[in-house]
């Protein structure tokens, strides 16, 4: 199971305006960050077949993911965060807003929703995302 990193989407008012933030930005996404996460070799492996992923955090829920591809030098010695600018539907799971990013486990992480699965399936959307928050789903 690979690690992955979670973060905030910041500013963004609704999960289709974060679908737009990616929509023209080719095949390739570059966030920016401080430093190299120190964990970096457990989230991208040498062979590309089990990459984590970037999980974004919205209203206090996982909600959505993007596979990150590498990490690479920036200006000022900072890194990049290089993503899939895809943005892959999960079943919401609660998470604390954090500034920056943190690790998440792959044991710990929320499952992609399936095709034609929406996360409202088995209960009413609002509802869902009331219990999720409570963490009690």
């Amino acid at each position: 199971m690979p690690l992955h990193l979670t973060k905030v989407a910041y500013g963004a008012q609704s999960i289709e305006e974060m679908r737009s933030w990616f929509a023209e930005r080719g095949p390739e996404a570059r966030l920016t960050t401080r430093y190299l996460p120190k964990r970096h070799a457990e989230i991208v492996t040498p062979d590309g077949e089990e990459n984590g992923s970037l999980f974004w955090i919205f209203k206090h829920q996982l909600v959505l993911r993007s596979p990150i591809l590498r990490f690479e030098e920036a200006e000022g010695g900072k890194t990049h965060i290089v993503i899939e600018p895809r943005l892959i539907d999960l079943m919401p799971s609660p998470k604390r807003a954090h500034q920056g990013w943190r690790y998440l486990e792959g044991d710990n992480a929320p499952r992609d929703l399936g095709d034609g699965e929406s996360a409202g399936d088995a209960m009413p959307g609002k509802l869902a995302s009331d219990l999720a928050r409570l963490g009690l789903v």
